[in-house]
């Protein structure tokens, strides 16, 4: 009998009662949920359930809004420690959030909250669910009273629960970011008292908390921030977290600290220099009194004898490196870097005399092909520096990627400006660069100094240690090592497998054509008699264009003979075989002169002496050459060491130049998967 049809609207689910075992039903979609199960949610799409779905019967929203409700306004503090308990797990669902929130609920748990008489834990939970119920974005931080957030600013001065002071670190954080009324939380929430919460107890929300204020400051306070964290003594704070707790959250708000801080060179790295600004045009001149003056005092410092001896100033501006040497400033208008890269070098003088003196002298003495212009090179070093840190950048929501050395020091920027320049005088020397050159030791010194920092080091000193050991051989070492083990990689791709089995037969023509070619113009051979070299004899031997017979005779140092010249004529029909190395008759002779056997070859004529046509080859090449083109004549395969150089060469070369446009793009291993075919190709296209 055959089999009944089965209704497609009737689906089998398991409907599960709190604290029951579930239960398998049949669920008829065509028929209203309610008179299939009593009670069930009627804001359920029916047409969402599938087979083996489960459903668990629950209470309302509204309902267990309106119990909580009922409890909390009961007073009774068991009761509510019973229902505070519940609520933040609760209020992460959002159907019950906008339910709670709808009767009021909200305004309950912010009444509980300033309220000074309840105890510790019914505080902290109230806390917890608000934070809960304020994450889904539905209302707005605007609907906070003054004196609500004064309360929650009490708690971080106060000696409260540590999960009661996080989750008011995190109400103040959504304040300053999202409500008006931030200038409360900036005016009452000093920074001091927030890196002892940090020293005390390090924690996202904390650091979060200084980064709101951070970004809601302007430019003065922001300056004031930055100078406080700079400070060594909470310094050595932000370091204590930074060893003790690095999670994805901490690390995210370090990261976003650091951004923000090093932001602030960004109006400097976009200010040109102002020609009439004294201070720069001071820096300028200090840079020159520093290297040239020992005493370090201007010694025109009148204005009109300054003037008189312009010229001899800019041969100073010349050999400190900048572009423009009767007008220096000029270097500073490119913006990025602007003034910054000035406010660099003259903390490298300031600070590093002795360096800074070195590489400008040191420089100043070479041939000028290869000197390394100290101030051309600051400037392009600042601009590298600003884009390998994404100064100017704002901080992404998921950023991670943060750099310790950059808390230990007052300086950081400028300190690792110092390193670099080094380094970078370094790398132009070991290169022998030339001003030609100045591109591709940049590319270096970038790659120098990511190298260095991928590791995180954790002070400057630790990446000075790290970038020393990547010197310029290493750099080059590196890249051919990855460009080796890439290549590799792809070479056993199945897409380049198929590649070079393809193109395999056309570069063996290829070499075949080379070696018949090298044949067709001939070379000359020494004479050997008695198995010794005759002197100044010398006999020449080359193929025929047509590729069908040999043309042998004598011929001096000098001449190349013509083919009618050699009078001896060796037809490739008539050769029968080849013999190489001590198998060679006129080999037998040489014994003694090893080094000789594997440079003789002789042919086999098909004679019945069996008469051979010997040859010594004046270099290995020469021999692979004619021993390879033979075999080619003969239709043996070339076997020589070299035909196999010469094979992986090309084939190399073949492969990358028919891959360019792949640069940059993995290729995988295996190809990927052909996806299954449609049920039909019944396709509709869209006019």
């Amino acid at each position: 009998m055959p089999a009944l049809a089965r209704d497609s609207h009737v689906v089998k689910i398991a409907v599960e009662f709190e604290s029951g075992i579930p239960q398998l039903i049949e669920f008829d979609q065509r028929t209203p949920l309610s008179s299939i199960i009593e009670g069930l949610c009627s804001f359920w799409n029916r047409h969402d359930v599938k087979n083996g779905s489960v459903l668990k019967m629950v209470f309302s929203p509204s309902k267990t809004a309106g119990e909580i409700l009922a409890k909390l306004q009961g007073g009774k503090q068991d009761e509510m420690t019973r229902v505070l308990a519940d609520l933040p797990g609760l209020s992460a669902d959002i159907t019950f959030a906008l339910e709670f929130i709808k009767e009021h609920g909200l305004n309950l748990i912010i009444t509980i909250i300033e309220d000074t008489g309840y105890p510790v834990n019914i505080l902290k939970m109230a806390l917890s669910s608000f934070v809960k119920l304020m994450d889904h974005g539905t209302i707005s931080w605007d609907i906070l009273q003054p004196s609500f957030i004064s309360r929650n600013i009490s708690f971080l001065n106060g000696t409260f629960n540590a999960e009661i002071v996080q989750s008011a670190l995190s109400i103040l954080e959504n304040i300053v970011q999202n409500s008006s009324n931030f200038a409360l939380v900036e005016k009452d929430v000093t920074l001091e008292v927030l890196l002892k919460l940090l020293q005390d107890a390090p924690s996202h929300n904390t650091i979060a908390l200084i980064n709101a204020l951070f970004i809601k400051a302007d430019n003065a306070k922001r300056q004031n921030i930055a100078a406080t964290f700079s400070c060594k003594q909470y310094r050595s704070i932000i370091n204590s977290v930074i060893t003790t707790n690095t999670g994805a959250e901490i690390s995210h708000q370090l990261y976003v600290l650091q951004t923000l801080t090093l932001g602030l060179l960004e109006q400097r790295m976009k200010t040109p220099i102002d020609a009439q600004d004294p201070d720069g045009q001071e820096k300028i001149k200090e840079l020159r009194r520093i290297a040239f003056e020992a005493e370090g005092i201007d010694p025109i410092p009148d204005v009109t004898a300054r003037r008189a001896h312009g010229s001899s100033y800019s041969t100073y501006y010349k050999k400190l490196g900048f572009k423009c040497d009767i007008n220096p400033a000029q270097d500073f208008l490119e913006t990025p870097p602007g003034v910054l890269a000035l406010d660099c070098m003259v903390y490298f003088a300031r600070n590093y005399t002795q360096s800074y003196t070195k590489v400008v002298h040191e420089n100043s003495c070479r041939a000028d092909e290869h000197e390394c212009p100290f101030g051309r090179t600051s400037i392009e070093l600042v601009k590298v520096l600003c884009d390998i840190l994404r100064i100017g950048e704002s901080p992404s929501e998921h950023g991670q990627e943060f750099h310790p050395m950059f808390f230990t020091h007052d300086h950081p920027f400028e300190e690792f400006f110092c390193i670099c320049i080094v380094v970078l005088n370094k790398s132009w020397k070991d290169m022998r660069a030339t001003t030609e050159d100045f591109v591709k030791v940049f590319s270096v010194v970038r790659e120098q100094i990511t190298r260095s920092i991928t590791g995180r080091p954790a002070s400057l000193e630790d990446f000075r240690n790290k970038i020393n050991t990547f010197t310029y051989n290493t750099i080059t070492q590196l890249r051919q090592q990855e460009r080796t083990s890439r290549e590799e990689c792809e070479s056993t791709a199945s897409a380049i497998v198929s590649l070079k089995e393809k193109i395999t037969p056309e570069i063996m023509s290829l070499i075949k054509e080379q070696r018949l070619g090298y044949l067709v113009v001939g070379t000359r051979f020494s004479k050997y008699n008695g198995g010794k070299r005759e002197r100044d004899k010398y006999w020449y031997a080359r193929l025929s264009p047509n590729l069908k017979v040999i043309h042998y005779g004598d011929c001096d140092e000098k001449n190349v003979p013509t083919l009618e010249e050699l009078n001896s004529k060796l037809p490739v029909i008539d050769i029968r075989q080849m013999l190489v190395g001590k198998e060679c008759p006129h080999m037998k002779e040489m014994r003694a002169k090893k080094s000789t056997f594997p440079l003789g070859f002789s042919l086999v004529t098909e004679s019945s002496d069996q008469q051979t046509l010997d040859f010594v080859a004046p270099d290995e090449t020469t021999f692979n050459y004619w021993t390879d083109g033979i075999n080619a004549l003969l239709g043996a395969a070339m076997v020589s060491k070299q035909k196999d150089d010469d094979f992986e060469t090309l084939l190399s070369m073949e492969i990358k130049l028919r891959l360019l446009d792949t640069e940059g793009v993995d290729i995988s291993k295996d190809p990927p998967p052909i996806p299954p075919e449609p049920e039909n190709y019944d396709f509709c296209f869209d006019s």
